[in-house]
């Protein structure tokens, strides 16, 4: 007679396995993306490229009612990440001729929060089926859209008009591909943890309880039911963490072209719900413009996308907002 404790012993191990092996795949499909655009961008900061984008976005600045110098924050959090655009903003900050107010540091950061890390978040929804260049407007002219609107509400309440305060420094840490690989090691005990707790919870059954919570919510968007747990792992962990689990969800088949679009561009304009907005707070964001409004503003710009395009075939949907071949 088989002992019972030798059978669970190997049934754990053996579900282990399954796990690793499931969150090397996932992380695989996801440093495919970032590796190769984390050499790219670090080229052209190193060719001193990045500033020229800066420098064009200054007259943008204005209209959302920041000085110049912030388009080179906005353009580097843009193209590298929210850590590369904290970094400009702490080495650019001593020479401002005033310091930012609260209000305006409140509109620099929600901005940084809906269109930052660009070349890969854009890619990573490329890879689960959306256009990369659908994104890509959406993000930006999103983030320009809600800046323009805060910058308005604060000035017309007079509101945050108190100097910002950042808590965060920068401080020296190790070379370019020492971090990067730290990170990409983080993002894989991430996703190997993502994935137990995504186990332990579909076993407990409060995925499903989860899932019919958000029902509701996601139907008054105009997505279905089986849009909710990539959802939800967009919003949480974020585009760059989530995106392995998005690209292989997507890729399962069990989501319409339209269902994968909407939730990604959700995603899009709210995601790291925790993490990003305590940091952008750290900078100096009020919690009024990196959490409420990014939040009501995405639910708002996904409700209007969705009545905008009902009536839009789905043959030139797709051809308008989805890859050519589904997710890849």
């Amino acid at each position: 007679m088989q002992d019972p404790r030798l059978s669970l012993k190997v049934r754990l191990r053996a579900a282990a396995i399954e796990l690793l092996r499931d969150a090397a795949k996932t992380s695989w499909d996801l440093f495919k993306v970032m590796v190769p655009i984390l050499i790219a961008t670090k080229i052209l900061q190193e060719l001193d490229v990045i500033k020229y984008f800066g420098q064009a976005l200054g007259p943008v600045m204005g209209l959302v009612g920041l000085p110049g110098e912030m388009g080179l924050v906005w353009a580097t959090a843009m193209l590298v990440n929210l850590y590369g655009g904290m970094a400009v903003y702490v080495s650019l900050a001593p020479g401002l001729a005033a310091p930012l107010t609260a209000a305006q540091m409140t509109v620099l950061t929600t901005m940084m929060l809906l269109a930052h890390g660009l070349p890969i978040e854009c890619r990573i929804c490329q890879k689960a089926g959306a256009r990369f260049r659908a994104m890509l407007a959406l993000r930006v002219l999103g983030a320009l859209l809600l800046g323009w609107l805060l910058h308005v509400a604060y000035r017309g309440f007079g509101a945050l008009g108190g100097p910002a305060v950042t808590v965060w420094r920068q401080k020296a840490g190790d070379s370019w591909a020492v971090a990067q690989a730290r990170n990409l090691l983080w993002i894989f005990l991430i996703i190997l943890v993502l994935l137990s707790v995504l186990r332990v919870l579909k076993k407990l059954g409060v995925t499903d309880q989860l899932t019919r919570a958000l029902e509701p919510g996601l139907r008054a968007l105009g997505m279905s039911r089986a849009a909710a747990p990539i959802t939800v792992i967009g919003m949480t962990m974020g585009l760059s963490y989530g995106g392995g689990l998005i690209i292989r969800e997507a890729r399962s088949g069990r989501l319409g072209a339209r269902d994968v679009f909407f939730s990604l561009a959700l995603m899009s304009l709210c995601h790291s719900l925790i993490e990003d907005t305590i940091i952008m707070m750290a900078l100096g964001g009020h919690w009024s413009g990196v959490l409420v409004a990014r939040a009501v503003f995405a639910l708002i710009a996904v409700f209007v996308l969705v009545r905008l395009l009902a009536g839009v075939g789905d043959a030139r949907f797709s051809r308008l907002f989805c890859r050519p071949g589904g997710p890849g």
